[in-house]
């Protein structure tokens, strides 16, 4: 029986589609292809994800070896938090899966300032019981060791709960170890796929 629900927040909750961002900005095609490799595809980005590196030091870091200005990089990072936008059709779904019974949580590869602004931006984290953000524990999805932080710090059990990814790595990491997993790879659907999951699951 599933007891709790576990979202990933980006691409499942929030939009983040740093490509989709760039082309409406009107960024010619060689220097968006130059952002995404340099920055949003860089070992820099995953490490600020892990809390490994701040984001001044991952803008420096970048900024030496990439052909872009280092103003143009800073730029883009000011920019983060412009490219999230809300998926209404998924956070629609979470106070009508509260009011079911079902305990909420978060867990998601996410840097730690701009959390912090889309915890304040976003009202959709009144619905939650808790959740964990990869770069404040050091461990980022797909290892598994970020969801035995969660699963410890809340006294949660796999077979009681479900996760809900956009990553397939992550879907697959969390079915590992006995949760149940949907793979959300277009953000849409979601209502459906959680109320086929469940009804599969109670009719075993």
């Amino acid at each position: 029986m599933i007891k709790n629900i576990i979202f990933d927040i980006g691409n499942v909750l929030i939009s983040f589609k740093p490509a989709e961002f760039l082309d409406k900005m009107g960024y010619p095609e060689n220097t968006k292809n130059i952002i995404l490799r340099d920055i949003f595809k860089s070992k820099e980005w995953q490490l600020i994800d892990n809390g490994d590196l701040s984001t001044g030091e991952a803008i420096d870091s970048i900024a030496s070896r990439s052909p872009l200005k280092r103003q143009e990089i800073i730029d883009i990072f000011d920019l983060r938090t412009n490219m999230l936008q809300p998926i209404a059709r998924n956070i629609k779904l979470l106070p009508s899966l509260k009011k079911r019974g079902f305990k909420l949580y978060f867990l998601s590869n996410f840097p730690s300032d701009i959390f912090d602004d889309v915890f304040k931006t976003f009202p959709l984290f009144r619905f939650f019981d808790g959740g964990i953000i990869s770069a404040r524990v050091k461990a980022s999805k797909p290892d598994k060791k970020i969801f035995e932080i969660l699963l410890n710090k809340y006294s949660l059990l796999p077979s009681e709960s479900l996760f809900i990814d956009d990553l397939e790595p992550n879907v697959k990491t969390a079915e590992s170890i006995g949760m149940t997993g949907i793979w959300l790879y277009d953000s849409v659907g979601l209502a459906e796929l959680i109320e086929n999951k469940l009804t599969r699951i109670s009719l075993r």
